[in-house]
């Protein structure tokens, strides 16, 4: 298991908030436009159809609202001294730290990929991204950053689980517009940055170090790996990528043989190989 004794990068809560509804806003207009046929296209994500992916996109904002109104009703019937093992969240209750999350998502794929199935047949696209808009819209402002929730994985302030959430959009948006050929849906700038920071970041607790520097302009800079400590001048082990390469690199969508050889990663120096340290999460 990854140590996880990185000091976590601080995000910005109202940029944050902003590119979670932005982004999910980029898809629900692109989603509106898909045809049958679009929907029933394979995509590289196992058995899913771009309709259950893009039921999945729906769902990692509709699991905020759930969280939300889940805590909300807990604090209300949650005794004074509540037991430390139960599932309610308390002021004892582990948090699960932000820069742990990558490292605990991959047990979920079977119960999540049941769970997609089960919401794509049960409503169209269209509804799915409607229902969540107007309810995402009327609970989030009233909740803060540091209301404890609790999600798939465990108890998370509201405010990390908002950043993991940057993580889900940017990656499934990637995987639609690879999907479905033309439909472009756009990046929101802000959901790109905190999302390629965050797996940059994992890659940092993964492999801690500071022998090689891996660059991801304009959104990241992280050291990682052991060996000789770099302290002035030109690193002696560089990798560097543009954001979305890095996206597809950490969670599996493409290999570090293949982002050499379409010459979309440069890596120079003994330790700059980080195949062996990929995909962080799938």
């Amino acid at each position: 298991m990854p140590p996880a004794k990185k000091r976590t990068r601080s995000y910005d809560s109202a940029k944050i908030r902003a590119a979670v509804l932005a982004q999910f806003g980029n898809v629900r207009e692109a989603v509106v436009g898909l045809t049958a046929e679009q929907l029933a296209l394979p995509t590289a994500l196992g058995d899913w159809t771009v309709r259950e992916l893009v039921s999945h996109l729906a769902m990692a904002v509709e699991s905020v609202n759930r969280t939300i109104e889940l805590s909300a009703e807990l604090s209300t019937q949650q005794p004074a001294t509540t037991p430390v093992t139960t599932s309610i969240p308390t002021a004892f209750t582990p948090v699960l730290p932000l820069l742990r999350w990558p490292f605990v998502t991959a047990d979920l794929a079977p119960d999540i990929s049941r769970d997609v199935k089960a919401v794509a047949a049960s409503a169209s696209p269209d509804e799915l991204f409607e229902r969540t808009a107007g309810r995402i819209a009327a609970l989030l402002p009233a909740t803060p950053d540091d209301r404890v929730i609790t999600t798939r994985v465990g108890a998370m302030r509201l405010g990390d689980f908002l950043v993991t959430r940057t993580v889900e959009l940017i990656v499934h948006t990637n995987d639609l517009n690879r999907a479905v050929a033309g439909l472009g849906v756009p990046y929101d700038r802000q959901a790109l940055a905190a999302c390629t920071r965050l797996l940059a970041d994992a890659l940092a607790v993964k492999a801690p170090g500071a022998s090689t520097e891996v660059r991801i302009p304009p959104y990241a800079v992280v050291q990682c790996v052991e060996g000789p400590r770099h302290t002035r001048g030109t690193p002696p082990n560089v990798v560097e990528t543009d954001p979305l390469t890095w996206i597809r690199l950490a969670t599996g969508r493409t290999t570090w043989r293949e982002a050499l050889d379409a010459a979309h990663v440069s890596a120079s120096g003994e330790r700059a190989d980080l195949g062996g340290l990929l995909p962080l999460m799938r």
